[in-house]
């Protein structure tokens, strides 16, 4: 499997893993509304977009990285 494979599927299961913590957190505002604050779901919104954007954005430079570390190994292959 090539790392640019790896990285997508490693992006995939880290940023779902991200979208159970927000729906998590999303449904426990929402089911008791008595224990947490009024701008709540606004937090933890602002929050989990800013660390999945961010992750994902990390992501995109780490597939450049290995896009360009396969096309090495590639090449290298060839010249032996």
């Amino acid at each position: 499997m090539s790392k640019k494979a790896r990285l997508i599927l490693a992006m995939v299961v880290i940023e779902a893993f991200l979208a159970g913590i927000w729906w998590y957190l999303a449904r426990h505002g929402m089911a008791n509304p008595d224990r947490v604050t009024s701008d709540f779901q606004a937090v933890v919104g602002q929050t989990m977009g800013m660390a999945m954007g961010g992750l994902l954005s990390i992501g995109f430079v780490l597939f450049l990285v290995a896009a360009r570390n396969d096309r090495k190994a590639a090449q290298s292959k060839t010249l032996r």
